[in-house]
Formats: structure tokens, sequence, C-alpha cells
């Protein structure tokens, strides 16, 4: 059987597992009413808040969906619509899929037509993030705990220490992005694409957070993600052809 990245049996694979995942989302917002209920909350008060969890879903739901996108070509929709379906994370799969692709010579722009490039993509993907899985439930009460008794100590200390620690991973991506960056010394202008389309989110981004704090468009922050992404991967496009 010949393999393709969008066959039908992969669809079906993975539309079983959403649709687990679905159902606990489902048994989760029925218990939540029920629970509700029993309290004697207000009929309207759960009305809208069920609205607003609608709502504000649809941001990063619409991030999601670009990052589906992206993978599409080179990985097909069903292991990318899993992958960010379920515990994945936008920017930990779309790192993780290029660096696999890239170490077995291949780009997101160019489909996976081998069986075994396939797995190991989706072993690249999946693999790290399990981690999180086990060490969660092992670790995070004490970590929790140690920054908990750090804060009453010294809340100063504590405000660099989670500062820090949110900058390192930020630094991790930052490393991606600028990797190739020397490569513009070698007359190769194209290293300069994923900086620009960084600096083009970023922008995005501060526009964003100025309309909301100077207008009070509070809504709009909700939509900044996903508004950065798109703006970012259009701008992509002419930055390639500009800079080759």
């Amino acid at each position: 059987m010949e393999f393709s990245v969008n066959h039908p049996l992969l669809f079906i694979l993975v539309g079983i597992i959403i649709v687990a995942v679905l159902g606990q989302s489902v048994l989760f917002l029925v218990r939540a009413l029920r629970r509700s209920k029993e309290l004697g909350m207000d009929g309207n008060v759960i009305k809208k808040t069920v609205t607003s969890a609608i709502l504000f879903t649809i941001a990063p739901a619409i991030a999601i969906l670009v990052g589906v996108i992206a993978l599409s070509k080179s990985l097909g929709i069903a292991l990318p619509w899993l992958r960010l379906s379920v515990i994945g994370s936008l920017s930990y799969e779309t790192v993780a899929a290029g660096s696999a692709l890239g170490a077995l010579g291949l780009d997101t722009a160019t489909t996976v037509s081998d069986a075994s490039d396939f797995v190991t993509v989706a072993f690249v993907m999946t693999f790290g993030i399990i981690v999180g899985l086990i060490l969660v439930p092992l670790l995070t009460k004490k970590i929790q705990g140690g920054l908990i008794k750090m804060e009453s100590k010294d809340k100063r200390w504590s405000e660099i220490f989670n500062n820090s620690m949110f900058l390192g991973m930020i630094a991790a991506f930052l490393g991606y992005v600028f990797c190739d960056v020397s490569n513009l010394f070698h007359g190769d202008t194209s290293c300069l694409v994923p900086p620009l389309v960084m600096v083009t989110s970023a922008v995005i981004m501060m526009i964003c957070g100025v309309i909301s704090k100077k207008y009070k468009v509070r809504w709009i922050t909700d939509y900044a993600l996903p508004l950065s992404l798109i703006v970012g991967m259009a701008m992509a496009i002419p930055y390639t052809n500009w800079l080759g």
C-alpha cells in the first residue's frame, strides 16, 4: 500500500482520538452545568459565562488553525490536527516538526512521501511533549510550594526568578529564529526572513496592546496572538520574494 500523509486510515485513527477528547469536554461541561444549578447560580450568569467562554475560545482556535495549515503541506492534515488538538503547543509543534524535517533533509514546503520519515517526525513532535505529562503531577506541587515560599521571604527576588524562567523559555525560541543569521556573511540574505517575520509579529502585538490600553478595546488582547501569527506568516511571502 502506497503511503500518503492524508491517507483515510490516518483520519480515522485521529478522528477516534478527537472524538474522545470532545467527549471529555462535553462530560465536564454537563457536570459543570449540573453543579452550577445545585449551587443555585443565576441562569443568566451561567449563560453569559458559557457564551464568553465560546467567544474567547475562537481566538486561540484561529492560531491553532494557522499552525495546522502551516504544517499541512509537509505532514498532511491528520497529524498536525491531532498534535494541535490534544496536548500540543503551537510554538513547540512547529519548531519540533521543522527541526525533524530539517534533519531528514526536508522542509515544510516538501510533502513527506516516506512512511519512516513521517513516523520520525511524529515521534519528535510527540515524545518531547510527553515529558510534561510525567513531570507535572510529580513535581508541580513541590515547585509551586517552593515559589510560594520564596515569594513570602522576598517578593522582589521571586518576581526576578519567575521572569528569568520566562525569558529563558523565550530565548530558546529566539535561538531558532536567529540560528542561520551568520549565513548573511556568505551572501545568503534569506536568513533574514525569520527575524523579519518575528519583528513584524512583535509590532502587531504591540499595536494591539496600545489599542487595548489607550482606547480601552479589551477584546483585542484575546485576538492579538492569532493576528500576529497571521500577519507574520503573510508577510513571510513578500520577505522571501525580496530576500530570496
